[in-house]
């Protein structure tokens, strides 16, 4: 039997947990992605303008390596396959329109190729793999975090990783939007580690993140992939994701006015600090002594006799050489 005591007990306790559940809000504001879009959209309408410079039927036609593919095209047609597999351009229009080329940017004052690379693209299915990726990984964190820091890890982590390629790869021109995309995986990663408490299914969603990183790593071994590239756009991303995407973990505290009734309380912990400082000292002076060494004409090889192997590890199958 219950008394009315009890009801009134009963009655009293639902009317403050309605209190408290207006007073916490678990709804994070959702910004609307554009930036992502307008990205894939420039990268697209920068690879017809690649296309229309090339003019394979005018330039390149029936010289070395057969004919064009794809002449229904006209002037975008592709170039011989055996030249480019991946159905795009040739190297020379490539390194026309500003990709990533040691000596000019060392020797010629050409630093503008550390951005002007990240915008070109080898052929069709390097563009479409880059955008389809983008699209996956990017509107999330747009939606999260909004246009302004996902659009500078974004630019920040593909410079990132034009340096790292600069200065460990002299004899071939590079290309691509890769490593700005490990950037934002790079990001993601430190995002959830910094943010790690207010996630549900961590351990899961973080060894899901570390395999889809270590898979795309590996592929970066195979011959004609850059993944100095790829690697120094996953550190700058992941240091970038430690300074920009920090969320506020959250507390309950006491109301002053209305005893009994709780409020949500956000602050940034002590670990999210140290972090953040590390993060912030680790990118100034990398970016700083990357730049340094690049334009001082230094080769990362003389530095580190091992580490062409991690871009290219030859097998019986393939060569390093080239």
């Amino acid at each position: 039997m219950v008394g009315n005591g009890d009801l009134e007990r009963g009655t009293a306790a639902k009317g403050r947990n309605q209190r408290f559940s207006a007073d916490v809000d678990y709804s994070e504001r959702e910004w609307t992605s554009w930036l992502v879009p307008m990205i894939v959209v420039a990268n697209v309408a920068m690879f017809v303008l690649i296309m229309f410079v090339n003019n394979c039927p005018k330039n390149h036609d029936g010289v070395g390596n057969g004919s064009c593919v794809a002449k229904f095209l006209g002037r975008l047609s592709f170039q011989p396959l055996r030249e480019n597999p991946l159905f795009g351009p040739s190297s020379s229009t490539l390194d026309k329109l500003g990709a990533l080329e040691w000596n000019k940017i060392v020797h010629q004052n050409q630093a503008w190729r550390l951005i002007s690379c990240i915008w070109l693209h080898a052929g069709l299915i390097h563009l479409l793999a880059n955008m389809l990726s983008l699209v996956f990984i990017g509107i999330r964190l747009e939606q999260q975090f909004g246009f302004v820091r996902v659009g500078l890890i974004y630019l920040l982590s593909g410079i990132g990783g034009s340096i790292l390629s600069s200065l460990f790869i002299q004899n071939s021109i590079s290309v691509g939007a890769s490593g700005a995309l490990f950037g934002l995986l790079g990001a993601m990663l430190s995002e959830l580690l910094t943010n790690w408490t207010i996630y549900a299914n961590k351990a899961a969603a973080l060894f899901t993140l570390v395999i889809i990183i270590a898979i795309n790593l590996a592929v970066g071994i195979l011959p004609h992939v850059d993944n100095f590239a790829h690697i120094g756009g996953f550190l700058t991303g992941l240091l970038l994701g430690f300074i920009f995407l920090v969320r506020p973990q959250f507390g309950w505290k006491e109301g002053r006015h209305l005893p009994g009734r709780v409020r949500l309380k956000s602050k940034y912990t002590a670990c999210q600090y140290v972090m953040w400082i590390v993060a912030t000292i680790l990118f100034i002076v990398g970016f700083s002594v990357g730049l340094v060494m690049l334009f001082r004409g230094e080769k990362g090889n003389d530095k580190c006799s091992w580490c062409h192997y991690l871009s290219c590890v030859p097998t019986s199958r393939w060569s390093c050489n080239n």
